[in-house]
């Protein structure tokens, strides 16, 4: 375990009675991050103890030579203490997935949100299309690629628009750059499958994303989340759009709500 300790941004309305929830961010971005983040689920600080974590790298916490899923999974580990729910978004999902596969006793709940585990579902004909360009596309990667231009890259060269380069969002851009490929982590999901708390999946229907951010990346993470709901037993909910907690926030913070509501109480 990496002995410095990530940065938590926590959020709560008071109360010793209420349950931790550990969200994980994805790329580019960091846990309280207002574009890409969960600064929009801040409201649920009135029903649980909310946890951000910034990965390695990210937000406020310790640089890194390599941003890994592995590491993240012990880093939420150690957030979740005796026992917390647990939220991961994209790249963050993945390594929620790892941590609850690797400690469901710490676990009260999981909530997936279009989580970056392609490889889970690789059976799948559009997921394994999209993991094959992802492995290209990383092998094809310029040596001299700055984190502006990977920026303008992710976000522009989707169709989407380039949020400001700030210092903290290049900073997360130059993690990303340099991340072990999420996509090809190998997970188990037996015992999710097996744990006695529930799991929901949450992912947009991509309406009104541009055509090539929908056709390589919504419906393979789509076709990721049907595979991995099904597989372990989980509710699977799709709202409108293609960034789900920011763009509905109130549709997914009620969806976790429930999610916590019935979950058990004890781990």
């Amino acid at each position: 375990m990496t002995s410095a300790p990530v940065h938590v941004t926590v959020w709560t309305d008071g109360g010793a009675d209420k349950p931790t929830a550990v969200f994980v961010h994805n790329v580019i971005t960091w846990g309280d991050d207002t574009a890409y983040g969960f600064a929009a689920q801040r409201a649920l600080a009135a029903h649980a103890r909310l946890l951000l974590m910034d990965r390695r790298g990210y937000g406020r916490s310790p640089d890194t030579e390599r941003s890994d899923y592995a590491v993240d999974a012990e880093d939420i580990i150690t957030l979740l203490g005796d026992g917390a729910h647990l939220v991961g978004h994209g790249y963050g999902g993945v390594g929620a997935l790892l941590a609850a596969s690797q400690r469901p006793d710490l676990v009260r709940s999981l909530a997936l949100v279009q989580p970056g585990a392609l490889r889970v579902a690789g059976h799948h004909p559009v997921v394994a299309e999209a993991l094959a360009r992802a492995r290209q596309g990383t092998a094809d990667l310029p040596e001299d690629l700055s984190p502006q231009d990977f920026l303008r890259a992710s976000t522009e060269g989707l169709g989407l628009p380039m949020p400001e380069p700030t210092t903290a969002r290049l900073r997360a851009a130059r993690t990303s750059m340099r991340e072990r490929p999420c996509w090809d982590a190998d997970i188990p999901l037996r015992p999710i499958a097996d744990a006695p708390w529930p799991t929901l999946l949450v992912s947009g229907d991509w309406a009104g994303a541009p055509e090539l951010y929908r056709r390589y990346a919504g419906e393979p993470l789509i076709a990721c989340a049907e595979v991995i709901a099904e597989t372990v037993g989980a509710r699977h909910l799709r709202v409108p759009g293609f960034y789900p907690h920011t763009q509905q926030p109130e549709l997914v913070n009620q969806a976790l709500l429930r999610l916590w509501d019935g979950a058990p109480t004890d781990t």
